[in-house]
């Protein structure tokens, strides 16, 4: 061979396997719609009959293809719903053209006998089971089936199920239709004619704006599990007023009364008319008022419990927008922000007699510095009120009793944290009034897991522990008082399974008769029956596609295997399997997990930089444990890294041991199982470069990546963090007070990553959002500050007019991979 060609052989082996290449960028930009197309069959929508007993559901298949099947709960049975080739001829000859019986554009609404009714080209229909003539019907609305019109834009959310919206306009003009993104932005979806009616295909949770031809904004409509009808009437949306709804506040059991307030003090009159008002209290002032949301009438309409609030602290944060849209010169925005530390509100219960005027105040010894003290509830026979007591530095939180007529308070729940430990009132705290019986069901960590205690309402006395064992108690999703039974959401279970899969299960109250509820190893989530009496239960993992089942309520048993998903298209396009990997952790016994993902193009003779992508807010757990035909860590692995996510110690939803390791130690981020993770797997798969280590998250996770790089440097080399909370003095109070405690002690400063600053080793990137909202973007300034005092070199990227976690921005993107693929692969990023 001459050497020219051996020389070129040489380079045209090394160009195909390199990483960072342009194709390598190319091809990650077209994951996110390459596979998501391929996958079928993920979930089951069902639309339940009104018999209870029977549901339809539409299937959609490969190449366009969608068939329709009908399940008899009863019978166990699954069929086809009809005679697609029948009803495709039925309904052909009503439009007077060609239908593909494989392609029915139809959808569900309901059986009728022999007769089966569905919506095609936004009009309704019904066609007989006997004879499959189609047929025009008037459909009479179901208001149980409209989904609720509002005002105020919200943004879309993911992870809903697949539905579907029946857009009907009932106004005299053209409405415009348009769905709002995760971002608040809007995309165009076409206009409905007056009297017409539009089928959208859509995912639960997201959201769609309505406007006229004018562009004012009619209605919002966000989407449920389960087809329903979006009307649409012009007709004015009353202003939410960001409660449960109810009653008007202020207003008496029977109707006949209104209390409200004025000038700071409560005043009561009848309910029809403005006259024969009177005042009620005496002591509010301003800064020392009354506030009309913490009032609570007694069911027997004969006192109020209200609260008079002294107002906390007032802090501001104040931003310059650099670049507004309007305007030349910059704009100065201030919002108000509490932060750890800050003199909170301090409110406190009061007792009236409406009769005769008369004021108690309720004594507070039980309650010294609340963190927060409300939810007043009266018991129903109007005997006594409860309300909740947190302590600030959440290690006390008390449910206070107060007599109805002495005013005198006793704590009848009392719940108090060891030393070094803390309550995690904002995730766990679960309080079940059962009136009839004076019980209240309880939620506690008090034995090391999260679990359920029957609690006797007039004295405090547990009577009983209702769960028990080495797993979690996440949610109660019903309470059946009558037979004395609960259903709920339940962690770790399984001890051969991933402690974080989600089970449902059914207890009595006094902790007998557990039933498992789903089966199946991985993560699931269930949907009832109206009637209760049946489940359709979804259960996936990362490397398991979606298993759709129905089961019985009653039993938890298998009625009938419903749908499993088919990924077979996926699969032949090159869609990368996730692989779930366990290790211990720093305490050598403890499992910790998480994933790996490679690129679609894995070489297991290569090796592979490794990136994690990190969260650790001790709130949750955050490695995703459902199936997904696409996982976002994908499009950072196709640049040629192998990328990895952890839930280490610290997180949450395990047992209180291993939540305890945040306490007062938010910088720990779990670091050390993180480590141990990383060399076991590099142990198992050599392709993984572990001297080649870099990291990125945002918000808690970018206080979490810059850490990496102060304290943990000898093995995180590269660092991305995006809009990071990195001094937890100033960020908000409820997160950080919450792992942090209070009052503001040593740790806060020792924890730093202002402090810790002066220790960075390796490459860092810092970006952040010059309008956040959510942290501080001081927060980012101050870490800049105190790397500019040490010379220290880093990257940082500030971005005009962007608020949290502007890293999904395309350009913000772009200048994060490019970091990664620079400093950890060795080359210059993209050409373009």
């Amino acid at each position: 061979m001459k050497p020219y060609l051996t020389c070129f052989a040489v380079l045209a082996a090394a160009l195909s396997i390199a990483q960072g290449t342009q194709a390598d960028y190319e091809r990650s930009e077209r994951l996110p719609g390459l596979y998501r197309t391929k996958v079928y069959k993920m979930s089951v929508n069902p639309v339940w009959l009104p018999d209870g007993n029977r549901f339809w559901y539409r299937n959609d298949l490969s190449g366009g293809k969608r068939e329709f099947i009908l399940v008899d709960a009863k019978k166990g049975s699954r069929t086809k719903a009809f005679d697609h080739a029948k009803l495709a001829e039925g309904l052909g000859k009503a439009l007077n053209k060609s239908i593909d019986a494989d392609r029915l554009p139809i959808a569900p609404s309901t059986f009728e006998k022999d007769e089966v009714r569905f919506i095609a080209e936004s009009k309704n229909w019904t066609c007989s089971l006997k004879t499959y003539e189609v047929k025009p019907y008037d459909k009479k609305e179901d208001a149980a089936g409209n989904l609720k019109p509002f005002i105020r834009k919200r943004n879309s959310r993911d992870g809903g199920d697949e539905t579907a919206i029946i857009f009907k306009n009932e106004t005299a003009g053209d409405v415009k239709m348009a769905w709002i993104n995760g971002d608040g932005g809007s995309v165009d979806y076409g206009t409905i004619k007056p009297g017409a009616s539009y089928n959208m295909h859509t995912y639960a949770g997201h959201v769609f704006m309505i406007s006229d031809s004018a562009g004012k904004v009619l209605a919002y409509f966000q989407a449920e599990a389960g087809e329903k009808t979006a009307v649409i009437d012009g007709k004015p949306i009353q202003e939410p007023r960001g409660r449960e709804e109810g009653p008007p506040p202020g207003l008496s059991p029977d109707g006949k009364w209104q209390a409200f307030v004025k000038e700071n003090n409560i005043w009561v009159r009848p309910a029809k008319t403005s006259d024969g008002a009177y005042q009620l209290s005496t002591d509010g002032k301003p800064g020392d008022s009354y506030d009309l949301w913490g009032l609570q009438w007694s069911p027997d309409g004969k006192k109020i419990a209200a609260m008079r609030t002294e107002a906390g602290q007032e802090h501001k944060i104040y931003m310059v927008e650099s670049s507004p849209k309007d305007q030349v010169q910059p704009k100065l925005h201030s919002y108000d922000y509490t932060k750890p530390g800050d003199k909170l509100p301090f409110p406190r219960p009061q007792l009236f007699d409406v009769a005769t005027k008369k004021q108690t105040s309720v004594n507070l010894d039980l309650c010294p510095n609340p963190y927060d003290l409300g939810n007043i509830r009266w018991a129903s026979d109007s005997s006594r009120f409860t309300f909740d007591y947190n302590q600030r530095g959440h290690q006390v939180f008390r449910v206070v009793s107060v007599d109805g007529t002495t005013g005198a308070a006793k704590a009848i729940i009392d719940e108090q944290s060891a030393a070094n430990s803390f309550i995690d009132y904002s995730q766990k705290t679960t309080c079940e009034y059962l009136d009839k019986t004076n019980e209240v069901i309880w939620a506690s960590e008090r034995d090391g897991w999260n679990h359920l205690y029957l609690v006797d309402a007039k004295t405090g006395t547990v009577k009983n522990q209702i769960t028990k064992g080495n797993w979690v108690m996440r949610e109660v999703n019903r309470v059946d008082a009558e037979k004395r039974q609960i259903w709920f959401q339940i962690l770790g279970y399984y001890p051969n399974e991933d402690p974080y899969h989600s089970h449902y299960a059914r207890i009595n109250f006094d902790g007998t008769g557990l039933t498992l509820l789903t089966d199946g190893d991985g993560t699931h989530r269930i949907a009832y029956s109206p009637n209760g009496k049946y489940i359709v239960d979804t259960y996936s993992r990362v490397d398991l596609a979606p298993v759709n089942e129905l089961r019985n309520v009653e039993t938890g048993k298998l009625i009938c295997k419903l749908e499993e998903a088919d990924i077979s298209e996926a699969t032949a396009a090159g869609r990368p399997t996730t692989e779930r990997f366990t290790a211990m952790g720093r305490d050598g016994k403890t499992p910790i997990y998480g994933f790996i993902q490679r690129p679609s193009n894995f070489d297991p003779n290569k090796k592979y930089p490794v990136i994690e992508n990190i969260y650790a807010g001790p709130h949750g757990f955050h490695v995703p444990k459902a199936f997904a035909p696409f996982q976002w860590a994908q499009q950072m692995a196709e640049l040629g890294f192998i990328v990895v996510q952890i839930d280490g110690m610290g997180t949450n939803w395990r047992s209180r041991a291993f939540h305890d390791v945040c306490w007062k130690n938010i910088g720990d981020a779990g670091f050390p199982d993180r480590i141990a993770w990383m060399k076991a797997a590099a142990a198992k798969h050599p392709e993984m470069d572990i001297t080649k280590v870099g990291i990125y998250g945002g918000s808690a996770g970018g206080q979490n990546a810059a850490r990496a790089v102060f304290a943990f440097g000898d093995f995180y080399k590269v660092a991305v963090a995006d809009c990071g909370c990195h001094d937890n003095r100033m960020d908000k109070i409820w997160w950080n007070e919450a792992w942090m405690g209070w009052p503001i002690g040593k740790e806060y400063e020792e924890q730093s990553n202002v402090t810790c600053a002066k220790n960075l080793t390796g490459k860092l990137f810092l970006i952040g959002g010059e309008l956040d909202t959510n942290v501080d973007p001081a927060s980012t300034m101050q870490v800049v500050n105190a790397l500019i005092k040490a010379a220290k070199d880093f990257d940082m990227l500030i971005v005009p007019g962007a608020g949290h976690c502007p890293s999904g921005m395309p350009y913000v993107k772009k200048k994060l991979e490019d970091f990664f693929v620079r400093h950890l692969l060795g080359v210059e990023p993209r050409s373009k």
